[in-house]
């Protein structure tokens, strides 16, 4: 079949086989998915009517009240994933500790977690920028027919066994990898099809872009603010394009097709950066490395790094190979560790 037709379930079905575990449970973990995204997408796309139907704390004409969208994507989410019977724990970064999820069907206890970031990039709402969704599913470590632990959560990057993002742009993309390259479907919003529109994503091993927050420059480590320095001197190919969208789906998206480098370091002796290990930069470090990309703390591959808690945030740099490279090189050389 024709990739230019083959749709998201179609697209499940056949790689099925692919995976190396039970067939069945991972394609209905990533329809779930899809199906909330579907739901997200369409409220992210009348959220500019904010305005006219009334915003957060007003009341609807059913009497319920308004939500924020990224408390709605959160929920859509969550009710999603747990009413297809198929997860057995959730981790949001919307809520401060993990979800239990009890299996309906006792004779099929469930064996996957899932860690999600439902609305990425929300502050850019009301402003009509790109958001997004990123999720990552692991297989729980603890015991099946036990409840899950912390420990089914923190587990290294280089465990999972997908993850995805879904960017809510000019149009909607669901991009995804179950450990066999990155394919990308795009929504015909008619007929609320996904549709595989970029298969096989690759980085370009080199590129021009790097998108970083230059505000934050001053509280930047030498390497990183070196590493600017070069990616604006002008020489061979360079000065490199400056585009930060601040939306890390976006970004990262942006330079996935075109080739560039994102970064996110620490932003003074105090912090980590931003970016939260286990919602946004190990879900994000495993389609770039599925996608012959590279993602770094400066030092360690972020998949290396094993997480003590939840909410950990670490810095984060990742994209076109070699443009990564050349940032680690910055980083060691500036603070060898």
């Amino acid at each position: 079949m024709s990739h230019k037709h083959q749709t998201l379930g179609e697209f499940i079905i056949e790689n099925q086989a692919a995976f190396k575990y039970s067939t069945g449970e991972l394609s209905r973990l990533i329809n779930s998915i899809r199906l909330a995204a579907k739901v997200v997408n369409h409220e992210v796309n009348k959220a500019g009517l904010v305005d006219i139907i009334g915003a957060v704390g007003d009341t609807n004409v059913q009497g319920e009240d308004q939500q924020k969208l990224d408390v709605l994507a959160n929920e859509k989410f969550i009710q999603t994933l747990t009413k297809r019977n198929i997860v057995c724990g959730i981790a949001s970064e919307e809520e401060e500790d993990f979800i239990s999820i009890n299996s309906q069907d006792k004779n099929n206890q469930n064996k996957y977690v899932v860690l999600i970031d439902p609305l990425d990039g929300s502050s850019n709402i009301d402003v009509n920028v790109s958001v997004g969704t990123i999720f990552s599913v692991y297989r729980r470590v603890t015991p099946v027919g036990t409840p899950v632990t912390m420990e089914d959560f923190l587990q290294k990057g280089n465990q999972q066994v997908a993850a995805g993002y879904v960017v809510y742009g000019t149009s909607t993309m669901l991009v995804y990898s179950t450990g066999a390259g990155v394919n990308g479907f795009t929504l015909n919003p008619a007929i609320g099809t996904f549709y595989l529109s970029h298969p096989n994503m690759q980085f370009p091993l080199d590129g021009s872009i790097y998108s970083v927050n230059e505000g934050n420059y001053i509280h930047f480590p030498q390497g990183i603010k070196d590493y600017i320095k070069y990616c604006q001197k002008e020489e061979g190919d360079r000065p490199y394009t400056s585009r930060y969208i601040g939306s890390l789906v976006s970004d990262f998206h942006r330079n996935m097709i075109k080739g560039g480098i994102y970064m996110y370091p620490k932003c003074s002796p105090k912090t980590n950066g931003k970016l939260r290990l286990l919602y946004e930069c190990n879900p994000m470090a495993f389609i770039a490395e599925q996608a012959n990309g590279k993602a770094s703390d400066g030092y360690t591959r972020i998949l290396d790094i094993q997480p003590t808690e939840l909410h950990q945030r670490v810095p984060f740099i990742c994209g076109s190979k070699h443009m990564v490279e050349k940032a680690e090189e910055f980083v060691q050389l500036a603070d060898p560790k």
